[in-house]
């Protein structure tokens, strides 16, 4: 619809100026604007009088002016402006701080509407910087009102105006998407009702129905999507490896046992193999689950059948220990790693050898999705730690075979609920079992106080042969400021250790120079590493047994965990070490969670809880429309229901190409824009 997409800066009261400050909140348009939900609502419209105000309370009321605005300037910057109100006979003071334009407002004689906080002290009545307006509007005081987002220089007044004409200009017009059988089964409330209903409700009943239908719109058009890249994979025709013959082989090579979990894994992975479909199946384990052994009993399966398996890493230093790990099971001339740092002859060699399929296994980065590579016979794509790949890359490497199999895996717990719906294309696989002789990390919250008892800890360990990492946050903004802070921290455990090694890893450096420090400290030349970033999720470095984290109040707990699981992966007892620098309460807790468990499903659960879905994910799956309204701590029913549904439209019209379902179809497009493939909803 034409207004739905007309620009913002033409709705009354936005122009140029605003249009700009609404592009930084994501609204361009009319209909960005009504889906741009608010926060939350809250309900003024209980009116009660001065006489029964009590203080501490929050109150809407209706007052008239009794006298001009008193102005009273008690220092140099700092003029306060107080206008006396009457109500039932009763008065109170309305206080703002430095608003001289206040004083042309109000009228004496002329009843506003006012909404704040009371204080009451020596029998005076006060409210400071009350919420105001005429008697003739009520869209801040006097009814549900909305609280949004807001970006500087762009204040909830504004935007509940913008909201609201934008409302007016559409009349009642919105395009309804989902249709009528799915509304009727489901109990959803018409879209012109629950777009008004969410920004400016009756009252809370109205809200919370606007709320379901929008939660369930939402979730329902993002696993259609993602169903519907699922479906595409079940339409083409993937090499079938007859897999279970060859895992034993390669559980035969192994100098340990699996555990359940990762044979019930691999068990899941050989039935998929043996389909003419392509796998999309994520595997999900805490860190040192034995996610990657899985990944390579699967690559070992393909290359025994005359295929190529690749492996994927976010990092050079990650793809060099991949490397490693893939000798001790393929010849060396089976093996081939491609990374930034491979260039000139060596990179050109070894392309050459991916081409012509005499490399069987492998291992890169993202230089493997360049354009000059090609597979001579790719069957299977491992992508490890699949949160830092999206879902544009993942495919573009598997489109380098045809339809190869496809399996990404994350060391990043994440409830299921969450997975289902970051992960919809996927099938879930978890490793839920840590192997036999891990001894859990023991950790310890400490305070500045501590310091030197902890670097006293630290010297012990390293005396006896063992090595530690010291792990800053972001301090600033700035990359620069990070690593001064960084380089300082090191210059100052050269000098408190002079007789070990200590080196710097920080974001700057180029790949080369990072892998090579890391393999020094992985050979034991370095016997202290200080780091301004995460140190890779799967660096595997078993002499290592203390990790210290500066100002880990700064992390989130998930990232915590995973900067933790650096440590703990030999025999040895390992400690991890949080600073704490922030002193409430709050933070103590939260960092608490970290000391009474190593269970990474259990800490991911928590940061979910504490932070929120944004937050605890750091970065979105590319190609993935935002979650703008659900919330999937507490979406969970409505999540369940739009499977059913989704799944159930899914049935009668797979295309949805039927009339009802026309709509529906041209939504989930316009999110998804080039993410679903020709051949489903397309």
């Amino acid at each position: 619809m034409e207004e739905m997409n007309k620009s913002i800066k033409y709705v009354k009261g936005v122009g140029e100026a605003r249009a700009k400050l609404l592009e930084k909140l994501g609204i361009r348009t009319v209909g960005d604007m009504l889906y741009y939900f608010p926060r939350y609502v809250e309900d003024r419209s209980s009116y009660k009088s001065i006489h029964q105000w009590a203080d501490g309370e929050t109150v809407y009321f209706q007052g008239t002016v009794y006298r001009e605005m008193m102005e009273n300037r008690i220092k140099r910057n700092m003029v306060v402006y107080t206008l006396i109100v009457e109500n039932d006979g009763e008065f109170a003071n309305m206080v703002w701080f430095n608003n001289k334009y206040l004083k042309d407002v109000f009228e004496v004689g002329k009843t506003y509407q006012f909404y704040g906080k009371v204080s009451i002290k020596y029998g005076k009545k006060q409210i400071t910087n009350p919420t105001y307006e005429p008697l003739d509007s009520n869209l801040h005081t006097g009814r549900v009102v909305p609280t949004y987002a807001l970006t500087d220089k762009l204040y909830q007044k504004n935007i509940r105006a913008i909201a609201k004409n934008c409302l007016d200009m559409m009349g009642g017009k919105i395009k309804e998407y989902i249709p009528v059988s799915v509304r009727e089964a489901y109990g959803l409330s018409e879209i012109n009702y629950a777009i008004s209903s969410i920004h400016f409700p009756q009252n809370m009943d109205d809200y919370n129905i606007a709320r379901y239908r929008l939660v369930f719109e939402e979730l329902l058009m993002l696993q259609l999507g993602l169903f519907s890249m699922k479906q595409v994979k079940h339409t083409e025709h993937a090499p079938v490896i007859p897999a279970r013959e060859a895992m034993q082989e390669f559980k035969g090579k192994l100098p340990f046992s699996l555990t359940g979990a990762q044979q019930n894994v691999l068990e899941e992975i050989a039935a998929d193999l043996e389909k003419d479909t392509p796998m999309s199946r994520l595997v999900q384990g805490d860190v040192g689950s034995g996610k990657t052994v899985v990944a390579f009993a699967a690559i070992w399966a393909a290359v025994q059948q005359g295929m190529q398996g690749a492996l994927m890493a976010p990092t050079e230093v990650l793809a060099s220990q991949h490397y490693e790990t893939a000798l001790h099971y393929f010849a060396e001339e089976d093996v081939a790693l491609l990374t930034g740092s491979v260039t000139g002859k060596k990179k050109q060699e070894t392309i050459a050898r991916i081409c012509s399929g005499s490399a069987k296994c492998v291992i890169g980065t993202h230089a493997l999705i360049e354009d000059a590579v090609e597979f001579a016979n790719l069957g299977l794509v491992v992508t490890d730690e699949q949160h830092r790949f999206g879902v544009n890359q993942r495919a573009k490497l598997s489109q380098k075979g045809g339809s190869p199999h496809m399996l990404v895996m994350s060391a990043t717990p994440i409830p299921r609920t969450l997975a289902l719906i970051l992960y919809g294309d996927l099938d879930i696989s978890v490793v839920n079992e840590m192997p036999p002789g891990r001894t859990p990390v023991k950790t310890y919250v400490i305070e500045e106080e501590l310091r030197s008892r902890a670097y006293g800890f630290v010297g012990k360990h390293i005396a006896a042969g063992r090595q530690a990492y010291v792990v800053c946050p972001l301090v600033e903004e700035s990359e620069k400021m990070d690593t001064k802070a960084a380089t300082e921290l090191a210059g100052q455990l050269a000098m408190l250790f002079p007789q070990y090694q200590v080196e710097l890893l920080h974001g700057k450096m180029r790949p080369k120079q990072k892998n090579e420090i890391m393999q020094r400290f992985a050979a034991g030349e370095t016997q202290i590493l200080v780091s301004t970033t995460v140190i890779e999720v799967g660096v595997n470095v078993p002499n290592a047994t203390v990790m210290v984290v500066e100002n880990a109040e700064r992390f989130g707990l998930s990232q915590l965990h995973q900067i933790r699981g650096r440590v703990g992966r030999g025999s040895e007892q390992s400690f991890c070490i949080l600073f704490n620098q922030g002193k409430n309460q709050e933070t103590r807790q939260r960092l608490g969670i970290m000391a009474k468990t190593t269970d990474g499903f259990e800490i991911a659960r928590k940061d979910l809880e504490l932070r929120g879905p944004g937050d605890f994910l750091g970065t979105r799956q590319h190609g993935m429309p935002m979650l703008k309204i659900a919330d999937l701590l507490t979406d969970v029913a409505v999540l369940k229901e739009v499977q059913e549904a989704a799944k159930k439209l899914l049935r009668q019209d797979p295309q949805l190409k039927q009339e009802e379902h026309r709509l529906l179809r041209e939504k989930i497009r316009e999110l998804f824009r080039d993410k679903i493939a020709p051949g489903t909803i397309s």
